[in-house]
């Protein structure tokens, strides 16, 4: 039956929102107002257009009621709602769940449901199952259980899709099914925008299925129905959304769009429809164009800020409205039911067969150019006479058809009509040649007619008798040649199998043949590679008593870094207090330069020859360093060679495994074949058996069956013949295969403990290369920590290397000090002794003149002021002299003590290296316990 999708329109109220924004009613309902719209001046039919006034229960008395009855006699029922985000989608289909008023369908349609049922026959009885899923981000994710997040849609037998894996559960109450909506809607996806506070994120489905049984009449229905909430289409614009709301958005308008792609290859007739390009289409399959009862749900906003999304879901209504479905009950019958539906429909057909029978008949006779009255019009009213004329072709059709047998039967009765109607032409001839009958004469002839008749009866009886007797002969020839036949296809089947297998097994002996020869080039190659594995063992064995000897010296080379170690610090302390001794011999300098200057010399030729001892043996330590780490890398190089070798030796061992496994499994096929074979000769022996007794049961049915199952006796004794010779053949060759299977487990058996034997060898030989491995990596980390060690040392050395040149310059200076001071001192000495003799000289000149003063006393006035002057002069001479002197001992005494504070910063820096030395030293001996336990432990 073909029905359209009924379409119902809802327009919503004004929300708080476009009341705010001052929003406009776009929306216009013309004529009653009950199937038609208006938007823009064009006008838009429905089934049944819902103003905003409406309640919930109109609604629900208008969309869903009357597919409540339907879905309980049997048909499968949809309900879905449509349209742009804030529309009122959930609204409608939901609700307030537990509010009398503002309830939706869902809830409406469940208490009607349950009410259906308590109304109905008591001898009805029901089964509920619900399940609830929704479609998000294109997968289906189970609502009453979260860990089944994307289940995949199969089809049935019937290819009715279906969603495989999700959760049903039997309710039998209506407060059951809401507890069920409760928990699914609390896993359902919502979100925030801009439109909508709880916008619906993903599409909504809630499947009732009610199964009923009359059980006085065994009577099953079953019916589906889809209750879908559909996520709305957005505006991002509209919406704001962004990220995770956006992505959504996006798989919500990709599955709309598929949607409506649907939509349109049903409406235009489209040949191919793409249900398959989304999980949403996949599941509505039934419900668009195939076997439901769909009601569709188109929610409007009437406001003008959504007055493209309105005429946009307007449109897609008016599409919808154009689909058909084609509606059946779905119905369980009974075997009664069934046979009397077969029955019904036989009679039908033989009826039709009679008609079609007399009609070829008549357009026979109308091609071949015969002009027929329109009183031999063949009419259903002439019916009844079809059927009489249908059985009397059949006897006349069943007679013609009778063996030999029966044909010289009716021959019989046949050549009895001339002569009974020669009789009574001879009765009906004596008035003319006797001229009269006697009373005696005609009860004779009357008496010759009973017995005719009696002698005719009894030949029809014995013809019914015979044909119905060659009737059953034929069904048994029938099923006899039908037997035969299939077991000449047994046998021919039998005898492929046979030639199959004998190759098969020539095949399975020729692997062995080649598996045994391979397996002694494998077992040579295994030698080979054992024999090469000793080598590789002793050759670790070498690299290892050359580890233990490298380790000897590592432990040697630790005992010469230690005592480097020492050496350096006591040289190290000994270059302090030399520095010190310096600083103090600073002062004695300026009493005993010539010592001190020949000491610094000597102290400085110590250090030289300790740093070029120090040199030499750090170039001794690195040269032995890149000695130990060649060494090492060869040590690498054989532990791989060793590593490549066993893998090959283990994948060789495990292709060998393999192949022992394939062939012993063909072995398994090979018997299992003969074991098939040997039971479909015993099979066919019992056959051969029940043809004889039914052969037996044939022969005593008289001459004409022994003629006729003449040649099938000879065909069976031909078959037993190739039978029994089959089965001799069919021992021998089982008894040469099991034979060779035998030989051949045995040998298997041999292979398998050597190739186990291999296994073991290569897992000791791994064992060993581990161990090796573990080693190396030891000795490897042990040159790693005398690496570092080096390069400690290296950085020593050029600390070192600093600190010599910073000495080697404060000696220069100290060096150049002490010239300046024995040149400075040197001068002082000269002015002092050049003083010395001027104040001799004058000290002689005043005693001169004192004399002169004592000789005369005028004279001598004049001579004192005359010589006065002199006098004078050379005082001020001498005390300008003795400043002059004095100034550059102030001058020399400066520049000293600035070298002397510039040496003690020198010092003090000298000081801190030292002390940051020591420190390194205490944290490498710290080390150097770890390191020899650890060398112990190894």
């Amino acid at each position: 039956m073909s029905e359209s999708i009924k379409v119902i329109c809802r327009v919503r109220p004004l929300n708080d929102l476009e009341k705010a924004n001052d929003s406009k009613f776009v929306v216009s309902f013309p004529g009653d107002g009950k199937t038609s719209i208006s938007l823009g001046g064009k006008n838009y039919n429905f089934d049944h257009v819902v103003q905003p006034k409406a309640t919930q229960l109109e609604v629900y008395e208008i969309v869903a009621k009357p597919i409540v009855a339907d879905v309980l006699n049997g048909y499968n029922g949809t309900i879905f709602a449509y349209g742009q985000t804030s529309s009122g989608k959930t609204f409608t289909m939901e609700g307030i769940l537990g509010d009398p008023v503002f309830q939706g369908v869902i809830p409406r349609i469940i208490h009607d449901i349950f009410n259906h049922i308590y109304q109905m026959d008591e001898n009805l009885e029901f089964h509920i199952k619900v399940s609830y899923f929704e479609i998000y981000m294109d997968k289906i994710r189970d609502l009453l259980d979260v860990s089944k997040t994307n289940l995949p849609v199969h089809e049935d037998k019937d290819r009715v899709p279906y969603v495989k894996g999700a959760t049903e559960r039997f309710v039998s109450s209506p407060e059951e099914v809401f507890d069920v909506i409760d928990e699914g809607k609390a896993n359902r996806h919502v979100a925030v925008t801009n439109m909508n506070e709880h916008s619906s994120r993903s599409h909504s489905v809630f499947m009732i299925t009610v199964r009923q049984e009359n059980l006085e009449t065994q009577k099953k229905l079953h019916g589906k129905l889809y209750l879908v909430d559909l996520a709305g289409s957005e505006k991002v614009a509209k919406t704001g959304a962004e990220g995770t709301v956006l992505d959504e958005a996006k798989n919500i308008n990709k599955s709309l769009s598929a949607l409506g792609n649907v939509i349109n290859a049903l409406v235009e007739g489209s040949s191919h429809v793409p249900y398959r390009d989304s999980k949403l289409t996949r599941i509505l399959q039934e419900s668009l164009g195939g076997n439901a009862r769909t009601t569709m749900v188109i929610c409007c906003s009437p406001a003008a800020f959504n007055d493209a999304e309105t005429k946009s879901t307007l449109m897609f209504g008016m599409r919808a409205k154009t689909i058909k479905n084609l509606v059946t009950v779905n119905e369980e019958l009974t075997a009664d039911e069934w046979r009397r539906r077969y029955e019904r429909e036989k009679e039908k057909v033989r009826k039709l067969r009679i008609i079609i029978t007399h009609l070829e008949s008549e357009l026979k006779r109308w091609r071949a150019g015969e002009s027929i009255s329109q009183a031999e019009w063949f009419t259903e009213n002439q019916y009844a006479a079809a059927m009489d004329d249908a059985k009397d072709t059949i006897n006349s059709v069943s007679t013609t058809s009778l063996p030999s047998t029966g044909l010289s039967n009716t021959s019989q009765v046949r050549s009895s009509g001339p002569f009974l109607s020669s009789g009574i032409a001879s009765v009906n001839d004596i008035p003319s040649t006797t001229g009269g009958v006697g009373d005696d004469q005609l009860q004779f002839l009357y008496q010759q007619l009973d017995d005719k008749d009696d002698e005719i009866n009894k030949q029809a009886q014995t013809i019914a008798r015979l044909r119905q007797q060659i009737e059953e002969q034929d069904e048994v020839i029938n099923t006899l040649r039908k037997e035969r036949e299939g077991q000449l296809k047994e046998i021919t089947s039998l005898q492929a199998e046979y030639q199959s297998s004998k190759e098969e097994v020539k095949e399975v002996l020729q692997a062995l043949e080649e598996l045994a020869m391979n397996y002694d080039q494998k077992a040579q190659e295994i030698d080979a590679k054992a024999k090469e594995l000793e080598e590789a063992q002793e050759s670790l064995l070498k690299q290892t008593r050359l580890m233990h000897s490298k380790d000897g010296e590592l432990s040697q080379l630790k005992d010469t870094h230690q005592n480097q170690k020492k050496k350096y610090t006591e040289m190290m302390s000994s270059l302090l207090k030399d520095l010190i001794d310096v600083g103090e011999c600073l002062n004695d300098q300026l009493t005993k330069p010539s010592v001190g200057a020949e000491r610094l010399d000597e102290e400085f030729t110590v250090v030289r020859l300790y740093i070029s001892k120090m040199k030499t043996e750090a170039k001794s330590l690195q040269s032995r360093v890149r000695q130990l780490e060649e060494e090492r890398v060869q040590h690498v190089q054989l532990m791989r060679k060793s590593d490549d070798e066993s893998k090959d030796l283990r994948t060789r061992l495990h292709a060998f495994e393999v192949k022992v496994g394939t062939l012993t499994d063909k072995i398994d096929e090979s018997e299992s074949r003969k074991r098939q074979l040997q039971e479909t000769v015993d099979n066919l022996n019992a056959e051969v058996a029940k043809l004889r007794a039914n052969e037996q049961f044939i022969s005593g049915s008289g001459e004409q069956n022994e003629k006729i199952l003449a040649g099938q006796s000879a065909i069976r004794a031909k078959l037993d013949e190739e039978f029994k010779r089959q089965s001799e053949h069919y021992a021998v060759q089982v008894k040469s295969l099991r034979d060779e299977l035998d030989e051949k487990q045995k040998k298997l058996e041999e292979y398998k403990d050597e190739a186990n034997d291999y296994k073991f060898q290569a897992e000791k030989s791994q064992e060993e290369i581990t161990r090796l491995r573990e080693v190396l990596e030891d000795k490897t980390t042990r040159l790693e920590t005398l690496e570092k060690t080096t390069e400690k040392r290296e950085q020593a050395k050029q600390d070192l290397r600093g600190l010599e040149e910073t000495v080697i310059k404060e000696l220069q200076t100290l060096h150049n000090l002490r010239r300046l001071f024995i040149q400075d001192l040197n001068c002082r000495i000269k002015k002092s002794a050049n003083r010395v003799n001027a104040l001799a000289a004058a000290e002689k000149a005043t005693a001169n003149n004192n004399t002169n003063n004592n000789n005369g006393v005028n004279q001598g006035g004049n001579t004192m002021n005359a010589g006065g002057v002199p006098g004078q002069q050379l005082s001020e001479s001498l005390l300008m002299d003795d400043d002059d002197d004095d100034e550059p001992v102030q001058v020399g005494t400066l520049a000293q003590r600035e070298k002397i504070a510039f040496l003690e910063n020198n010092l003090d820096k000298l000081t801190k290296v030292h002390k940051q030395l020591v420190h390194d030293n205490a944290e490498l001996r710290c080390e150097l316990p770890k390191m020899e336990k650890r060398l112990k432990v190894s």
